[in-house]
């Protein structure tokens, strides 16, 4: 399996080619509808975004008008929560549109700071968010147990302005590894950011962004570990290509995770290798890894013993609460699995049954019921799985051209793997 070009890094490489001095190509194999709700939100702003040639040719976005900006962000937090501070910098009017659970995802305290910092906001829990006035620079609080997308915002948008600013993170700065890709992004644009102490960010302001030319959407973590699950728990290897083994996604500690469990991992140059071993229950602390919570549960329900994934309450704020709906899910199919407050408790079996289950309109759900069907002994039917057609299309188009699609609703074969 070819990794999908990680939607992290397009989403920050987009947001930096419009905020800068000259025209970026940036190579991005593979699209989805969260890629292509930041890109539509950039064109809106008056960037030239076009899609051609397997990337992005971004033209920087012109002056702001004082007219309102429509802004469709979908079911993007990342768009939204990107885009919100960068809008407030550039002193536009905008209103923000969302679809799904989106507008009930918490923006506090962005939502607070933003304020206390010169914008005008509306309500939170509705869409659309109407944004006007303009951010002013100085000091910003956020704590680190929220989303760190918090942080990525601000990153940003406080370069552009005028004066210098500070973004202090109070405790423990939770999936650190998405801001340092953040910080990656905007270093590769010429912008400086300076963390003196440990998770204090000091932006000087009025820094120009300026286009590199040429940058390069790398392989996706969080997507390839579907995959190198798929080889622990199935028959056969599975071995990923297009990886970089240095890239700052946190979701790369899926070899190491999958190490643990025993799986057999090779990795050499850009390929990962996993090959099923004798699995055994593990301790999982998924505060920088919450989006692998998935996957490593439907590894952990045939893995010998007890593996507990705890500090992963911020799962109940994504696309669905991911702890009720991954128990939910995994117990339809015949493991046995307890939601705990920020966390899952798993036993693990040799075999699950399979059945029918649901997505929950959630795209990682879906692929993990998709993963976990190569140790089901009956087949495994996702209702409602049209979301991994829109955040993940290729998942379905060359990774399991076995699934038969039958309305609302997709049957995975038997021993997909086997």
């Amino acid at each position: 399996m070819r990794a999908i070009a990680s939607k992290s890094e397009a989403h920050r490489l987009l947001i930096c080619a419009a905020l800068a001095d000259n025209e970026t190509f940036i190579s991005c194999r593979e699209c989805s509808e969260d890629i292509d709700a930041t890109a539509l939100c950039l064109r809106a702003l008056g960037a030239s975004v076009r899609y051609e040639r397997n990337g992005f040719t971004v033209t920087p976005l012109n002056k702001p008008e004082t007219a309102m900006y429509t802004l469709d962000c979908g079911e993007s937090g990342s768009t939204l929560r990107f885009l919100l501070p960068v809008c407030g910098a550039l002193g536009v009017k905008a209103a923000f549109h969302m679809r799904g659970r989106l507008s009930s995802r918490p923006l506090s305290p962005l939502y607070d700071e933003m304020v206390s910092h010169g914008c005008i906001l509306s309500e939170q829990g509705r869409s659309p968010l109407a944004c006007e006035g303009r951010l002013e620079n100085g000091t910003y609080t956020l704590p680190g147990n929220i989303s760190s997308q918090f942080v990525s915002g601000l990153l940003f948008a406080l370069p552009l302005l005028a004066g210098d600013s500070v973004i202090q993170v109070t405790g423990a700065l939770e999936s650190r590894a998405y801001v340092d890709m953040t910080l990656d992004a905007l270093r590769l644009f010429g912008v400086t950011v300076f963390e003196d102490e440990r998770q204090i960010f000091r932006i000087p302001g009025g820094q120009m962004i300026r286009s590199p030319s040429n940058v390069i959407v790398k392989g996706d973590w969080s997507n390839a570990a579907f995959w190198l699950s798929a080889g622990a728990i199935g028959k056969n290897a599975i071995t990923c290509t297009g990886l970089d083994l240095s890239s700052r996604q946190g979701d790369r500690a899926i070899v190491e995770l999958l190490e643990r469990f025993g799986a057999l991992v090779t990795c050499e140059g850009e390929n990962v290798t996993v090959s099923p071993g004798t699995l055994k229950g593990i301790d999982i602390d998924a505060g920088d890894t919450p989006d692998l919570v998935p996957v490593l549960a439907a590894v952990a329900a045939v893995a010998e013993g007890k593996t507990i994934i705890r500090n992963a309450k911020r799962l109940r704020i994504k696309e669905s609460d991911r702890l009720r709906t991954v128990s939910a899910l995994l117990s339809a199919l015949g493991a046995d699995i307890t939601e705990t407050e920020d966390g899952l408790v798993i036993y693990g079996k040799k075999k699950l049954s399979g059945g029918v289950t649901e997505s929950f309109a959630d795209h990682r759900i879906a692929m993990t019921a998709a993963i976990v069907s190569a140790v089901c002994e009956a087949p495994v039917e996702i209702k409602d799985a049209e979301a991994v057609i829109n955040h993940t299309p290729v998942f379905l188009e060359t990774s399991i051209p076995r699934w038969a699609v039958h309305g609302r609703s997709f049957d995975c074969v038997k021993h997909i793997w086997k």
